[in-house]
């Protein structure tokens, strides 16, 4: 049986950075990636955070995650960059170009960044955070190695290609975090470590039922798109775009490689009062939007909540209770240091 314990946020970034300073990487770029996993786990995603730090060091390791490279310029305009990524980190490559598309933002009204050559940047949403401690409303999205199916087929062909977009609001944001999937790999994961089924229909088995076991799901790579039909074509929508302005690899051409690395990645940037757009107006019609939705009625059981609410519930509640974490996994991550 799985356990869970609380460490302090501060333990859990510090002995990420040190595991990855003795990997190679550089003390500041350490800084910024355990910053990252640790702010998942923060939130409540620890799919993307902990639980994912191994696998990511296996990626080092294997050669796929280079420590020392740093993105390169390969074409720029005043509100568009396209970089290399240069097998680096995925979060520091992603981190790195969110930064990028906010500057051109602050000084141009609208910035973005076609990145390619990289690697998983894990907890997408922590990008669309990024963009709004910076007053930007954001989109941003990547491509993924094959492992969802189209609309009617048998076999992975899509990506679950996870989308971001995020507005700043007051000293919170509105962020959407969503994979193409009804549920991500890094959640069926977890409920298949614990041994239980999902909620809702996850996927298809081997006959092509609807499953709500992970265990199948995750076998078959047959999860269910978002919106069915129309979440499998949005997922062949943004790994066109990601791959197209990025002039990087496109999900079909990951998958060649049998493993996910060499992804393509899109940031947009929009900063609303180099723009003409009031911030207390826009403050002021996001919280009317949020006071109606508040005032739905709603089935028994059931609430309801605004994109990224819940992170920022969690955030706050772990940043005084210490992060939760799985204590198999994180004694896993502690005998890592050298």
């Amino acid at each position: 049986m799985n356990t869970t314990n609380r460490i302090p946020f501060e333990i859990l970034k510090t002995t990420f950075a040190n595991i990855l300073i003795q990997r190679g990487f550089e003390a500041k770029k350490a800084k910024i990636c355990a910053e990252l996993f640790s702010m998942a786990s923060l939130d409540g995603v620890a799919s993307h955070g902990l639980n994912r730090f191994p696998a990511f060091l296996e990626q080092v390791e294997g050669g796929r995650v280079i420590p020392e490279a740093e993105p390169v310029l390969e074409f720029s305009l005043p509100i568009m960059e396209r970089w290399d990524g240069q097998l680096g980190a995925g979060m520091y490559n992603a981190s790195f170009a969110m930064k990028r598309a906010a500057a051109m933002a602050i000084k141009n009204g609208m910035g973005c960044v076609a990145l390619n050559n990289t690697n998983h940047w894990m907890r997408a949403g922590n990008y669309g955070w990024q963009a709004a401690e910076a007053g930007c409303i954001s989109i941003c999205f990547t491509n993924t190695i094959p492992n969802m199916p189209a609309w009617g087929g048998k076999e992975p062909k899509l990506g679950n290609n996870p989308l971001v977009i995020g507005l700043p609001y007051k000293n919170k944001a509105i962020i959407l975090d969503t994979a193409m999937t009804q549920y991500s790999y890094g959640k069926m994961a977890i409920y298949k470590r614990s041994g239980k089924q999902l909620p809702y229909a996850a996927g298809f088995d081997a006959e092509g039922q609807l499953s709500k076991n992970p265990i199948e799901v995750i076998a078959e790579k047959l999860p269910l798109p978002i919106g069915l039909w129309k979440g499998a074509g949005l997922s062949l929508m943004l790994d066109l775009l990601a791959s197209g302005l990025s002039d990087g690899q496109s999900s079909q051409e990951i998958g060649r490689q049998q493993e996910e690395y060499g992804v393509s990645q899109f940031f947009l940037c929009i900063h609303p009062e180099v723009m003409g757009i009031s911030k207390t107006n826009l403050d002021g019609k996001i919280e009317q939007t949020i006071a109606d939705l508040k005032q739905s009625k709603v089935f028994d059981g059931m609430d309801i909540h605004f994109p990224g609410e819940q992170s920022f519930i969690r955030r706050e509640e772990n940043l005084r209770l210490g992060v939760p974490v799985d204590a198999d996994i994180w004694g896993k991550v502690c005998r890592m240091m050298d």
